[in-house]
């Protein structure tokens, strides 16, 4: 897999990106008096998640740019790798509009368009690699489910 060490690096920049904003989130007042719905899973859960999902992201979207390429379709590929690239920023945007700027509504309508442009990547990594898609699957469900959360947050909290 070529592409590997890119979306790795991209991936990786995200995740400490999005940590920095997160670090003092359990210690944080505000968080702490945060209204939050019964689902929300424990806070331990989410380091846990984002991690896998993380890696899923990184492996499946260098085997769908590398499989483009492979198919001399590299107007598809460059432009997985420029939606890639608007999805993560988005992911790490999230988590500082969430937690630092404490934008509950803003980061609901924040999560909502992160988890389009995951359902788009995993639309996009179809005609490349059935295998990739199927595993981008459940970060655009985990997506799916922070909008669910950050909206319920938002509701509970205005």
């Amino acid at each position: 897999m070529r592409s590997i060490v890119k979306t790795s690096g991209a991936v990786a920049i995200t995740a400490v990106v999005g940590s920095i904003a997160a670090q003092d989130a359990r210690n944080s007042f505000w968080y702490r008096r945060l209204s939050k719905p019964p689902f929300q899973p424990p806070a331990r859960l989410f380091p846990i998640v984002w991690t896998a999902l993380y890696a899923d992201v990184a492996i499946s979207s260098a085997a769908t740019i590398d499989a483009l390429n492979d198919d001399i379709r590299h107007i598809d590929a460059a432009a997985f790798e420029k939606a890639l690239a608007v999805n993560l920023i988005l992911n790490g945007a999230w988590t500082w509009v969430f937690f630092k700027a404490h934008r509950t509504g803003a980061a609901t309508v924040l999560a909502a368009a992160l988890t389009a442009s995951s359902a788009d990547l995993v639309r996009r990594a179809v005609p490349a690699s059935a295998t990739a898609s199927a595993a981008l699957l459940p970060y655009a469900g985990w997506c799916g489910f922070a909008t669910m959360l950050s909206g319920a947050i938002w509701r509970r909290n205005r």
